[in-house]
Formats: structure tokens, sequence, C-alpha cells
């Protein structure tokens, strides 16, 4: 039995729909699909205006072109993160300041960002690690009270909540991925949620090469020109008609791999009363999307060699990041604030488990054995 740590999911509709796009004659971005796309997202998550991008990268880089990072400013979001978090910033000249996470959800500790805020700060980027919400009201609380600004890095967090809220609309911006990893995908692709009414225009502008492009297609004005800095942040007709056969299937998609990470939690509930493993933690503040299911292995165990018995019996097991504020990059770019000693830990110890739609029960039952027999071994 060889089990995937992934297999991209197709509802069955993305090829017609591909079809169709072309069949319009339209094949550059902001065609039908792409209004359907942002009309779907602005109506269920309650952004004041959602813009597709080519990327969840793009969509973070967007968010430092419309906040004017300057060369020196500092941006406070966690290590343990996904590199874009910090390159969006580090390519306009921000600092990235790493602050350690909490124990129980590996989201940025909010009762660290005070103490690491100076006055180049400018911006809060807290990140909803697989679709559990970080505590946005205290993370809030503290941008206002500095004057910052907050982006929330929902690569992961799509069709997740923060109280009744939408993961990615509690902040000023928030960005949205459906890499074929995410749980609705267009194997490429992401988007930009523009939650302050101020910053929707130049949002536009920037997505559009600089130009107000979009407000000569609504005729605003009579012929489009170079307004600002921008590049070029539109997907293609095709990457949004794919991501529409997703949207609309979007709680059935969730419903799934709910099932699956629940049938996880069961299973592995006894391997955490015998103190081999953490399950993961959920506050009961915050409604995941079941991205992700992962362990954290008991201290001691070693975790180079349940991922090689996992290997070895053909099951797509994975750690997950390098913390940022130990590599290169990290150490030329940014700064540490305190040890991050929670950071260092919980990521030597973390292993993510297979799920997608589609994955059985008994494909699951075989990855906790095997989980289960390489810390007793038994393999």
């Amino acid at each position: 039995m060889t089990i995937s740590f992934n297999k991209p999911f197709m509802t069955g509709k993305e090829l017609s729909l591909i079809a169709e796009a072309h069949f319009n004659g339209m094949l550059a971005g902001d065609g039908p699909f792409t209004k359907r796309c942002h009309a779907w997202l602005e109506e269920r998550t309650g952004t004041k205006k959602a813009l597709l991008t080519h990327s969840c990268t793009a969509a973070l880089e967007m968010a430092a072109l419309l906040l004017d990072i300057q060369p020196g400013d500092e941006i406070i979001m966690p290590s343990y993160t996904f590199v874009s978090t910090a390159n969006a910033f580090v390519l306009r000249g921000g600092i990235p300041v790493f602050v350690d996470i909490v124990e129980d959800t590996l989201n940025l500790d909010q009762n660290l960002i005070e103490s690491a805020i100076t006055p180049r700060t400018r911006v809060i980027v807290p990140v909803h690690y697989a679709g559990v919400a970080c505590e946005m009201d205290s993370i809030i609380t503290i941008a206002k009270h500095h004057g910052l600004k907050v982006v929330e890095d929902a690569a992961q967090g799509v069709m997740a909540y923060y109280q009744d809220r939408a993961l990615g609309t509690i902040g000023d911006l928030g960005a949205y991925s459906f890499h074929e990893t995410k749980n609705v995908i267009s194997g490429e692709g992401g988007a930009l949620l523009v939650n302050d009414p101020e910053l929707a225009l130049r949002a536009e502008i920037i997505r559009e090469k600089g130009t107000d492009r979009s407000r000569f297609f609504r005729g605003e004005v009579d012929k489009y020109t170079w307004q600002e800095v921008g590049s070029s942040f539109l997907p293609g007709e095709l990457i949004a008609a794919f991501l529409w056969a997703q949207l609309e299937e979007a709680d059935q998609i969730t419903q799934q791999r709910m099932l699956s990470w629940n049938l996880y939690h069961q299973l592995l509930e006894g391997m955490e009363s015998s103190g081999y493993i953490r399950r993961p933690i959920l506050p009961n503040n915050c409604h995941h999307n079941a991205h992700m299911y992962y362990v954290l292995l008991a201290p001691g165990i070693d975790r180079k060699k349940v991922l090689d018995e996992f290997k070895r019996h053909n099951i797509g097991a994975v750690f997950h990041y390098v913390p940022l504020h130990s590599s290169p990059g990290g150490l030329r770019y940014g700064r540490a604030h305190g040890s991050l000693a929670v950071t260092i830990s919980q990521s030597e110890r973390l292993i993510r488990l297979p799920l997608w739609v589609g994955i059985t029960e008994q494909q699951q039952i075989k990855v906790v054995e095997v989980l289960n027999a390489s810390i007793n071994g038994r393999s």
C-alpha cells in the first residue's frame, strides 16, 4: 500500500469550465470566472474587496506595496512559517522580526508582540497555522494601540473562522493560497482580501501593473495610465475557471476533510494518553478547516527514525518548516526577538500525516499503525 502525502482533488467540473473559458474567447485575467470568484469570496468571507492573484506569495507582496513598506521598517511575524511571509516584506527593504509561537496552536504568541515593538515597527503578520486562528482580538488591540497594520497570512485558512469571522478578514489585509497542497485549489493561485476600504482602489492599481485599467473597464475614466508602482499579479482566466469549480464545492470539500481529520484524532487518542505524541489543540473560539493533521512527538523520540519507517512503508509523512530565524536568509535579512525556544522545540518534533479528499479509513488506520509501531520499535 502506497499512501501519498497529498493528492490534489478535482470536483469533475474543472476541465469543462476551462473549455468554457476558452470558448468565451478570454484567457487573460479578470474575465467572467475571475469575477465569479471575487463575488464568492466577498460574499462568503465578508471582506470589502477580494482580488485573485497568481499565488499567495503575490498577495503578500501586494500587501507590502499597499502598506508602503520602506527600507528599515520592521515587521513582526513568527519564525515558524513559509518563506513567503518574510520575503514579501524583505523585497521592499523591510526587516522581519521573528517572535516565538505558543505551544498549543503553534501560532504567533500574542503575549510577546508588544515587547518586540520598536519605533520602526509597521506591521504585525499573524500566520494561522493549520487553519487554526491566532488570538486575533488581542493582536488587533495591540496593533490599534501602537498604530500598526495587521496582515493576516491565511494561506492555510480558507473556510476557517475565528469566532464568527473568516480568517483573512480580521486584519487590514489578508492573503489566501489556492496551491495544490491546500484545501481549495487551482494548482497555483491566491487572493488578497482588502478589509480596509481606503486601500481598495490602490489594490486594484497595484495588481494591474500600477495602472487604473480596472477603472477604465468600468467606465470611470476615459483612458488608463500608469499611476504608481505595481506589477502583474493577475492569474489567467483558466486558473480562475479551475478555481470556480472548487469554490462551488468548498463546503463539501471541507466536510470530507473534516471527517478524515476527526478519524485521525480518534485513532490517535490512545497514543496521546500513553505519552508518545501530542495531538492538535483547538481553542474553543476557532473553527478550523481540517487543512492538515499533525502530531508532536514526545521529547526523546527520534523523528528521523519515525519518518524513515514511514518511508519504508511507502507512506508520505513529512516534517514541516525549518524556522526562518535560523536559516541563512533569516539570519541575513531579519532578526530574532528572544530565544524562540518553543519554535525550535515544536518544529523538531512535528510530523504531518497524509490528509486529502478521498483518503480511506483503511489508509488512515495503516498510517496510525506505522506511527505507533515505529515509536514502540515493532516495525
